[in-house]
């Protein structure tokens, strides 16, 4: 499977590479960012090297030849790029628009364009939040969930999209926050879940937190 991440230097995306690269069913990761991916500390060098490839993109709304040419022929897209909800308060309007909404709908189009395999379906995992709702009204989170799976839904059958609505995603020993309302999640288990339905396909178009619980958990247990 060559599986592209997109995003590929931030949190969620950092925990994705070091399991993708332990992960025989993967066989190429493109890893998509404005920042070269570094090779995770657990990763071993000779086998990584050959497994990633690093793509530094500038324009996320127009690919340039370069970067779509090494976007050909992906089975799978995950999406992490995105302005977090505790960025909104910084970041104008229009900018988060274009990052949580244009960003995402211009690489699931443009990376099924790209690809030449029509036996098997594209499968696009879109990373939202559990607090979004899905309505065109709510910009950009809730309408790029509702663009996504229409996109998916439309291209009968070539393309297969995920909508993931994790809580607060916590690293390994550190200190958990708290948000009223908002459920937690382990780093491993989210990047073992994303992956998972990857390579072995959607369990449905929507995942709350306690699916990629439940799932990642199972996973990693595997």
């Amino acid at each position: 499977m060559k599986l592209i991440i997109g995003g590929s230097t931030g949190f969620v995306a950092t925990e994705l590479l070091s399991q993708a690269l332990r992960n025989p069913a993967i066989t190429s990761i493109i890893a998509l960012g404005r920042r070269e991916a570094t090779l995770p500390a657990d990763a071993d060098s000779n086998a990584a090297k050959a497994k990633l490839k690093s793509i530094i993109c500038d324009n996320f709304e127009e690919y340039p030849d370069s970067v779509k040419s090494e976007l050909e022929n992906a089975d799978a897209c995950i999406w992490t790029i995105a302005v977090t909800p505790m960025k909104l308060s910084t970041v104008p309007w229009e900018e988060t628009c274009k990052i949580s909404r244009d960003y995402a709908t211009t690489a699931i189009k443009t990376i099924h364009k790209l690809r030449q395999n029509k036996e098997k379906s594209l499968r696009f995992i879109h990373m939202s939040g559990h607090f979004a709702p899905r309505s065109r009204a709510e910009i950009p989170a809730g309408e790029t969930e509702t663009l996504i799976l229409d996109y998916a839904e439309q291209s009968q059958g070539a393309v297969q999209s995920c909508i993931v609505k994790p809580g607060l995603i916590d690293a390994p020993g550190a200190e958990k926050r708290e948000i009223p309302g908002l459920p937690h999640i382990d780093l491993p288990d989210i990047a073992a879940a994303l992956l998972h339905q990857v390579i072995r396909g959607f369990e449905k178009d929507t995942l709350s937190n306690d699916d990629l619980v439940r799932i990642g958990q199972r996973a990693l247990a595997e």
